[in-house]
């Protein structure tokens, strides 16, 4: 039956508008002839099509061109080709007929319900007719009814779907959320996918049983999204290429300015500038290890082979002088018009891209720069409504983004299943020139692969991190809010790699932590402690070098650089010191836990500068974050924001964190054969033992490089309290807390002007701000000549132990510790039920055999062994 006037007006209809989606490069030729043929019919386009796209040959003559070649391509075949694409057409509308019944569409589709017939028929390879097929398949899979924005993803597919999905070329993204956009600010407008998650994150879907099934929808949705393979490239297109810069956002998933460049409609060419000048910035920040640089090139050649799987590649370049003049030079020889990238927000790095955005900008260059690195913007957390007090710490951080709260996070963005090509690549340079993995040699010109166990500790792709996050959500989270502190088990996430380069965002993390079974709020508040940083970082850009409290500059830091090459090297003679120094060096990594006790050995008992100690995290570390790095170090070292309010002992840390020796057997394993009581204190062992273990001080394992631990920390406190006293101006006299002079941002802020008008605020004066000092640092004040022991807010922290955790130690030590507590508390907690029982008139109970006592000749107030090996030690 031939189609009616009014069916013939709505095809041109569709006709005209998809003929304006080519003119703005939202479609490319083949697809507009394609629909011309689905809509018109055959005999209508091979008689209509030359007068449609008339009008092209004076506004558009490329296009015009393209569109005459492909008519005249595609009628030149015989009608046996005519007839074959006939058939398949036909079959493809019977299809969607029985598709579009409701019998059909209320019932779940099965495997083998929906017969791909153009795989039966047989055609050349590479045929036009079967390209401009597939187009039509993807235009009418297009029109089926879907429920949600992440149904295509989550539905299963027949063998014959994933293979027409292989041999089709389209945006996913815009093909299942035609509702989004994005703005150059960087803002993200997905209402419908966002309400759609906001549903799923708050109600969950339940399946029979009533149990959540969000994490199985995500792994389905991650695997879905892995299948889709393109088999059709993109033809030439007369539009300017977008060049997408990418440098430490090295994914797929959620990636705003992978999904803006597609927005734009254009080819896409994915490049990536190496420039070390830049990456450092001023001062000694050590911005790119040895580490960092290692895991980068692994990321960025498992990045190039994410990119070649959606038809596309990566570009190297090393930057001629500057990143901006290699991206000039890019410029011209692509002809594009549009540059995008994902704000990275380190000041000197801040400070080039904007000199990039300006310049590109006086040329008549589109720069669109997203946020994704971090859940807030650094730069636009306002302190307005709730102060000053509290400053540096994460809770007043958090107040500041509930009281000045930002854009909406949104969902996360689905990863493209394609992207457009150009007809034309830059010519760059191999991964290898950049010199990222470059190992050193030897005389004889052997290489030095320091890198060995690092490859086999890490995956280093986005498949990598996606694979350690469900691992950690499916076991290790259950565990996170008691037993982080852990070394001796994976209790922790490791993602923090993975976060460093943008292999996972922290959005997409968050999404997925509130989406588990088991959320922790200790887990989640790790991504506000990770934006505080950047935020301290953005309003201090010398956090790497210069110490923030100023009377601190003038500690006498020892100098001894033996004590410093023993702490690198894993060499001090604490065993769980030596082991976690010796996990860094090899795997490159160490939990938090581990960091705060090797940072105290080396500030608070080595008297080591924290600069030191900063300077060998970033070289070493293979997530070397120059905001968290400098932050932590600073708060360790005595002079940032938030003062630790502790200091962990290298033995008695050992009781939390490795109460068996199993964390000190793997990484020193010459200690292997003592006794978990004594593993963390060899010296303590009999001379017997050690023969039997083979421990040779000096030889097998170290001599400690210091014994008096006590003296040292007496010796670092009296520092304090000297400098403290001679900087009295930085010292507020009612509290007794240290004064650090503000930034002109937040003094701007504080007084309710505009940034700008900041620098005219503070111009010859300078104002200063009580903030958080430690207990111990006030009362050492009153008699700095003091010792540590008798500062009753002496802030060595013992390590603890609930009997659920670690039965023997809690036996020997007959209390259950519910929290880190010294030595004196377990004192003050006997004292008062011996009053108690005096009181009532109880007897005292007898003392039991093989209780835990301090040994009489230790000068560490705080040792405790077994009392049944008391004598053997002496």
């Amino acid at each position: 039956m031939p189609p009616s006037a009014a069916a013939r007006e709505d095809s041109k209809v569709l006709v005209r508008k998809t003929l304006r989606e080519v003119l703005v490069g939202r479609e490319d030729p083949e697809g507009f002839f394609a629909t011309c043929v689905s809509a018109l019919g055959h005999q209508e386009t091979r008689s209509q099509f030359l007068s449609l796209i008339q009008p092209l040959s004076t506004a558009n003559g490329p296009l015009h061109s393209t569109l005459t070649s492909i008519y005249k391509e595609y009628f030149s075949k015989n009608e046996d080709d005519e007839l074959e694409l006939a058939l398949a057409l036909s079959l493809l509308e019977m299809k969607d007929q029985q598709l579009s019944t409701p019998n059909q569409e209320s019932q779940p589709q099965q495997p083998g319900d929906r017969p791909n017939q153009l795989t039966s028929i047989s055609q050349p390879q590479g045929s036009r007719h079967t390209k401009l097929a597939d187009v039509v398949v993807r235009r009418k899979n297009n029109n089926l009814p879907q429920t949600g924005p992440w149904v295509k993803a989550n539905r299963p597919q027949t063998n014959q779907e994933t293979e027409l999905q292989k041999s089709t070329h389209v945006d996913k993204y815009e093909k299942e959320t035609p509702g989004t956009s994005q703005n150059k600010s960087g803002s993200i407008s997905k209402q419908d996918t966002v309400e759609e998650s906001d549903k799923m994150m708050d109600e969950g879907d339940l399946n029979p049983s009533g149990k959540p099934t969000r994490k199985m929808n995500r792994r389905q949705r991650r695997k879905g999204a892995r299948q889709q393979v393109v088999g059709l490239p993109c033809s030439p297109s007369a539009l300017p290429p977008v060049l997408l810069w990418f440098r430490r956002d090295l994914r797929l998933w959620d990636n705003p300015a992978l999904t803006g460049s597609l927005e734009v409609g254009a080819p896409v060419i994915p490049v990536f500038i190496w420039s070390p000048e830049e990456e450092e910035g001023p001062g000694i920040t050590v911005a790119m290890g040895g580490a960092c640089k290692y895991w980068l090139h692994q990321a960025l050649s498992c990045f190039s082979s994410s990119l070649e799987h959606i038809g596309s590649h990566l570009v190297f370049f090393k930057a001629n002088g500057s990143s901006l003049h290699t991206l000039k030079e890019l410029v011209k020889e692509t002809r594009a018009r549009t540059v995008v990238a994902n704000a990275v927000y380190e000041p000197w790095l801040k400070e080039r891209d904007d000199v990039v955005v300006s310049a590109l900008q006086k040329d008549g260059i589109d720069c669109r720069m997203f946020h994704s690195y971090c859940l807030r913007d650094p730069y636009s957390v306002s302190t307005e409504g709730v102060g000053l007090r509290g400053i540096g710490s994460v809770s007043h951080f958090m107040n500041c983004c509930r009281q000045n709260p930002g854009s909406a996070l949104g969902a996360p963005l689905d990863p493209p299943a394609s992207l457009p090509t150009p007809a034309h690549w830059p010519q760059g340079v191999s991964l290898g020139t950049l010199g990222l993995a470059r190992m050193p040699r030897r005389k004889d010109g052997t290489t030095i692969d320091w890198a060995a166990n690092i490859r086999k500790s890490w995956d280093f792709s986005e498949e990598g991190a996606c694979a350690r996050l469900e691992a950690f959500l499916n076991d290790g989270v259950y565990r996170y809010e008691k037993e982080s502190g852990r070394a001796d088990a994976p209790n922790t996430s490791c993602l923090s790699p993975y976060l460093h380069f943008g292999q996972l965002s922290p959005r997409w993390l968050l999404w997925d932590a509130k989406g588990a079974r088991c959320r922790p709020p200790k887990f989640q508040r790790k991504l506000a402690w990770r934006d505080l940083a950047y935020w301290q970082l953005t309003l201090f850009p010398d956090l790497p070098w210069e110490s923030l409290r100023p009377p601190y500059k003038a500690l006498r830091w020892s100098s001894d650089r033996g004590h410093l090459k023993a702490w690198q090297r894993g060499r001090t003679g604490y065993p769980l010191v030596d082991a976690a120094m010796r996990q860094l060096w090899l795997t490159g990594w160490m939990n938090n836990y581990m960091r705060h006790v090797v940072a105290s050995f080396l500030i608070a008992y080595l008297y080591l500068p924290w600069q030191e100690g900063y300077r060998w995290f970033q070289d070493t570390l293979v997530d070397a974050d120059v905001a968290i790095d400098a932050m932590m170090w600073q708060n360790g070292g005595m002079c940032g924001l938030d003062h630790w309010n502790f200091v962990m002992h290298p033995v008695d840390a050992a009781m939390t964190c490795d109460p068996y020796g199993s964390y000190v057997r793997k990484w020193c394993p010459e200690l292997a054969d003592l006794p978990d009581e004594l593993i963390h204190k060899p010296w303590k062992c009999p001379a017997s033992m050690l023969r039997r273990a083979g421990v040779v001080f000096g030889q097998t394992y170290a001599e400690r490089i210091v014994t008096d631990l006590e003296e040292r920390r007496s010796h670092s406190l009296q520092d304090v309290a000297l400098v403290r006293k001679e900087f009295g101006q930085y010292v507020d006299k009612r509290s007794g807390c240290d004064l650090v002079p503000l930034p002109p941002r937040l003094v701007s802020q504080a007084l309710g002007l505009s940034h700008r008008d900041g620098g005219v605020v503070t111009e010859g004066k300078q104002f200063l701000l009580p903030v958080i000092t430690r207990m111990e640092f006030k009362h050492q004040q009153e008699d700095p000549d003091a010792d540590a022991a008798s500062n009753p807010y002496n802030a060595v922290l013992k390590g603890y132990v609930s009997r659920k955790r670690d039965e023997t130690i809690a036996f020997l030590n007959e209390r259950d510790f519910t929290a880190s507590v010294m030595f004196e508390g377990v004192q003050r907690k006997e004292r008062l039920e011996s009053n108690h029982r005096r009181i009532e008139g109880l007897p005292q109970p007898p003392a039991p055999r093989g209780r835990a006592r301090r040994t009489p000749t230790a000068k560490d107030r705080f040792s405790v062994v077994p009392g049944g090996g008391v004598s053997s030690v002496r």
